[in-house]
């Protein structure tokens, strides 16, 4: 069963919401329904691509960064946080308490290191912060684990 992470930007346009859903849909298209993805559920890519994953039949492992995690999410975001952790067919709780950059980066390490392979939605520039997507796809690389950058024509950032 092949177990993917991802990496992606949040706070995207809808336009390139949908982008992205339709080409992460396109990929999965080309799979048997049996993988996992492991994901920490922000807004933006982390969502889309759990939605994807559970409607083709996959299964979602959340990583939860911090106690505070959900409470650094938009409002508007918690709702689909909410419905796809309680679809999660496990959860993986880290010890931080603060919902902060190291607490991010360290669960994206924690799911790239359990990953078959990273899928970046990624725009190819450095990370606005630390453990921003530009981060989490050098620390895959420099561990071997296989990207793939997802960034279809006519996406952008705000």
């Amino acid at each position: 069963m092949p177990r993917i992470a991802v990496s992606g930007h949040r706070g995207m346009p809808p336009e390139t919401d949908r982008l992205i859903d339709q080409a992460i849909r396109k990929l999965l298209a080309t799979m048997a329904s049996d993988i996992t993805g492991l994901s920490c559920l922000a807004d933006g890519a982390d969502q889309i691509f759990a939605r994807a994953i559970v409607e083709h039949g996959g299964f979602i492992e959340a990583i939860v960064p911090a106690q505070r995690y959900r409470d650094g999410l938009p409002d508007e975001a918690q709702p689909e946080y909410d419905r796809l952790l309680s679809a999660a067919r496990s959860i993986h709780r880290l010890e931080f308490v603060d919902s902060d950059a190291e607490a991010h980066m360290t669960a994206s390490a924690y799911m790239t290191d359990h990953a078959d392979e990273l899928w970046a939605v990624w725009d190819g520039q450095p990370a606005r912060g630390y453990g921003g997507t530009a981060d989490v796809v050098a620390y895959a690389r420099e561990h071997r684990v296989p990207v793939r950058v997802i960034w279809p024509e006519g996406a952008q950032r705000d």
